[in-house]
């Protein structure tokens, strides 16, 4: 539901911008990612291209520069990963932006179609054959190295490689949570005719992330652990995007009246729609009684996963 009935109801009042109360960012980003960069940097000799993956719904924000000042050296591949949860409707624009910050070659994926997996190795391919190879003209195959945040999707991508061409299952872990991958592996072939391997690496995230709402960004696609920013911060912006875009899906999918701009009425209404209930301490003059009252944090839980599953409707948050 994006205009629906709702496009006619007063918006007065509600908010324009997020209010990041002051938030610190830098706390969000574990430090133990410096070590995996530094390890990433020891493997390069074994690589002809790098393959950067990131969430489609977020193709401007929240892309680590450091993998590429230490990194890129290489042929690059941008797969922005997650396209079926992406509204792609302005896609010729991504692409405009991207390419004034350099980045020429872009595919966009999804890792249940194999439609534009099948062009990874193709794209790769050509663009190892037009640039020097780096310590390795002698090999046969050709190495890629996958980088990117966490929980982008780059194991995803990697068995959905080895799906395709060698009728492989999974090589590398998937995860919902950021994290899964933790050392960079041991090689791993994805395709025979041309005999081509990969690299499978941690995800790492920018040290220096530029704002608040850059870092929301992240959280909200699960680049980091929801603990450490909260849950109801995340559920919150949440909201703000969808109503700036006056996609009200979450009105019809939690059986309310009307789209809500304050978020512990959202919260409140999804507990009560879910049954979600807990057990609170009341203090009275009388003693204490316990009472059941909705349970936000699972509401918030609840809420932020149906967007990132895609059930809240297909967004692009830059």
């Amino acid at each position: 539901m994006r205009l629906g009935p709702f496009l006619r109801a007063p918006l007065k009042g509600w908010r324009e911008r997020f209010d990041s109360g002051g938030r610190e960012v830098a706390r969000w980003f574990p430090g133990h990612m410096a070590k995996g960069l530094k390890e990433m940097k020891t493997r390069l000799r074994q690589v002809d291209c790098l393959l950067e993956v990131h969430d489609a719904r977020i193709p401007l924000s929240g892309r680590n520069p450091l993998l590429l000042e230490a990194l890129g050296v290489r042929p690059h591949l941008l797969v922005l990963n997650k396209m079926d949860l992406a509204d792609l409707t302005d896609q010729s624009r991504i692409l405009e932006c991207l390419k004034k910050q350099d980045v020429r070659h872009v595919l966009f994926t999804d890792c249940f179609k194999d439609e534009n997996i099948k062009k990874i190795v193709p794209l790769v391919t050509e663009l190892v054959s037009n640039s020097q190879r780096y310590q390795r003209a002698e090999n046969i195959d050709t190495s890629m190295m996958v980088i990117g945040v966490p929980n982008v999707g780059k194991s995803s991508v990697i068995n959905a490689l080895r799906r395709l061409h060698l009728r492989k299952g999974k090589a590398s872990s998937v995860g919902a949570e950021p994290g899964i991958t933790r050392a960079v592996l041991t090689r791993i072939q994805v395709c025979d005719r041309p005999l081509m391997f990969l690299l499978d690496t941690p995800g790492v995230l920018s040290p220096r992330i530029e704002s608040v709402e850059i870092g929301l960004k992240l959280a909200l696609c699960g680049a980091i652990r929801d603990h450490l920013v909260g849950e109801d911060v995340i559920a919150d912006y949440l909201l703000h995007t969808l109503n700036s875009r006056q996609q009200f899906s979450y009105v019809e999918r939690y059986k309310m009246t009307s789209p809500c701009d304050n978020v512990e009425t959202v919260l409140k209404s999804i507990a009560v729609f879910l049954g979600k209930t807990r057990r609170v301490k009341v203090f009275t003059g009388t003693g204490d009684v316990t009472v059941m009252a909705p349970n936000y944090n699972a509401a918030a839980v609840d809420f932020i996963g149906a967007f990132r599953k895609g059930l809240l409707g297909k967004v692009m948050l830059d």
